[in-house]
């Protein structure tokens, strides 16, 4: 069983989630938070130090908990696309998060387990791309961050889901997600013909 101080924590976790995702950091309130959280501000501020520092708590979770969800793996990136995209329809609160975090520069963090979950080494999409598994005119950095695009384009772009209640019509959210897959399935598919060094020597 968790003792009452870790319960405590636990409230106000939650309650900070809610709270970051629906106001960000300017206009979330520290007292809104402790009372949905049943505690006291002093026990905010004793566990957590302020209130930026509670939404780096926050936007660290988040983060883990995508990583922790959806490791990528080289040999299926549209696979990769897929789960991500799942994520953000199952988690909205992760990516207003992470707009909250940009619009107000607050540095995202993540731990070096987290980063390697998320994002492969520059050599191993390399040697997929010298082995002709990828397209090897991307540089590996601008095909991850292309991938993660593709992965957040419906939840990020404006006025994404356009028909009422379309949010929860499961029949939208399909044909979203073949699109995302698809899409970063023409990304990474090798160009047929000649390799990107004989086309530039042709």
């Amino acid at each position: 069983m968790r003792s009452d101080g870790e319960a405590t924590r636990q409230r106000i976790l939650d309650a900070a989630r809610t709270e970051f995702a629906d106001f960000g950091l300017a206009g979330a309130r520290v007292d809104r938070i402790a009372a949905n959280a049943s505690a006291s501000k002093e026990r905010l501020y004793a566990y957590f130090g302020d209130k930026q520092a509670l939404f780096q708590v926050v936007l660290h979770l988040n983060q883990c908990e995508v990583a922790e969800a959806n490791p990528i793996n080289v040999d299926d990136l549209p696979g990769f696309v897929g789960r991500v995209f799942d994520h953000t329809i199952s988690h909205p609160e992760h990516i207003r998060m992470l707009h909250w975090a940009r619009l107000e520069g607050v540095p995202a963090s993540l731990s070096d387990d987290d980063r390697s979950r998320l994002f492969p080494e520059r050599q191993i999409i390399l040697d997929a791309q010298s082995r002709g598994d990828l397209d090897d005119e991307w540089d590996p950095e601008d095909l991850i961050t292309m991938l993660f695009g593709l992965a957040f384009a419906w939840a990020s772009a404006p006025s994404a889901f356009a028909g009422p209640g379309d949010a929860q019509n499961p029949a939208a959210i399909a044909s979203r997600r073949r699109s995302a897959v698809r899409a970063a399935q023409k990304l990474v598919r090798p160009a047929t013909g000649l390799r990107s060094d004989d086309r530039e020597r042709s």
